[in-house]
């Protein structure tokens, strides 16, 4: 009986889609996402929306800190910046929104790696309050541009089109946001097992080694802050489609916890990290919501108790999740494929 799965190549080892179990499972996922909107409400397709941007804005992060080990507190900041450009290059340049949107994503890549150049000497708890500083950085300026950004009153958001599609119908958005999930998933897949994906994984796990070896750390991880901005460009591009009306107040230092959360529970360094923790974090907030609003009416008295449930909830997951299970939900998803690849030789 055959148990395992062998490869006789590096190129066969290296595949995306190793078995004909994966492919025909991802091409029913594929259909289900691709009929979703004509099955679900009009809730939980904003639900859906917003779980594909999270999911775009998690890779971009996760290859930043999961891949390159440079955290960054500043990611919301960086999709404000791509939410902004993507407004103003389609509202106020008359830009078609598809350039406008490649344009938003080429501005944030510019502005991370400005503030990735400081992460050749600063790492760790340092590199983290760098970009802390990025975060409020950006939020001032858009705060205080007003010609610009419409400082603290925001800015309306103009629909976006592609021929027939208008992205302010939430079908067509989500169409697009599933579109450019998907493109970013296989992005993040190709750019991790290429050349540039082990230079990445090497300056984590050992940057003074790396640098022996001839791995260009300045280039690496400016390439690393260029790619996770570009990302987080088009996800707040998207987020803003979404809002209608973006502030600063959308951007904001505990949007950023998030997402560095929604790696962490995901998996750091693992490219289903993201799109688990997202899966996750989206899940236990409906539940937490359908919860808080049964304790609200079972004791209507007692409502100030039940505001601060999601952080305390959130907060404990954390805390567990990084005593019990430090490599996320895509290490212990791996750990459960292995023992059915190898069943019923499981040792």
């Amino acid at each position: 009986m055959p148990a395992g799965l062998f490869h006789e190549s590096y190129r066969s080892d290296e595949r995306i889609f190793q078995t004909w179990f994966v492919r025909s499972w991802l091409i029913v996922f594929l259909l289900g996402c691709a009929v979703a909107p004509w099955l679900v409400s009009k809730y939980m397709l904003s639900i859906l929306i917003e779980a594909g941007i999270a999911i775009i804005a998690c890779h971009g992060l996760n290859l930043l800190t999961g891949f390159t080990g440079q955290i960054s507190l500043g990611h919301a900041a960086f999709m404000g910046v791509g939410a902004y450009a993507c407004s103003i290059l389609n509202g106020q340049a008359g830009v078609p929104f598809v350039p406008a949107l490649l344009g938003a994503g080429a501005v944030t890549a510019l502005v991370g790696m400005v503030f990735g150049i400081p992460s050749l000497r600063l790492r760790g708890l340092y590199l983290a309050m760098a970009t802390i500083a990025a975060q409020f950085i950006i939020e001032f300026t858009i705060r205080r541009w007003d010609r610009l950004t419409g400082g603290v009153e925001g800015m309306y958001v103009e629909p976006g089109k592609l021929g027939p599609f208008y992205f302010n119908d939430h079908i067509h958005l989500y169409y697009l946001t599933f579109i450019l999930a998907l493109a970013v998933t296989m992005a993040t897949k190709n750019i991790v097992r290429a050349r540039s994906g082990r230079a990445l994984v090497a300056i984590r796990d050992r940057y003074l080694a790396a640098e022996v070896i001839g791995v260009n750390l300045f280039k690496y991880r400016l390439l690393s802050f260029a790619v996770s901005s570009f990302f987080a460009g088009l996800a707040g591009a998207l987020l803003a489609q979404y809002l209608e009306v973006i502030t600063h107040e959308s951007f904001t230092i505990l949007q950023s916890i998030d997402y560095l959360a929604m790696c962490i529970i995901g998996g750091l360094g693992h490219i289903l990290g993201g799109i688990f923790g997202v899966a996750f974090w989206f899940i236990l907030e409906r539940i937490l919501e359908v919860l808080t609003t049964m304790l609200n009416s079972a004791f209507p008295n007692q409502v100030t108790w039940f505001v601060s449930l999601r952080e305390i909830v959130f907060g404990l997951v954390i805390i567990l999740f990084l005593i019990f299970e430090p490599d996320g939900l895509a290490a212990r998803w791996r750990t459960i494929r292995a023992y059915w690849k190898l069943w019923p030789f499981s040792y």
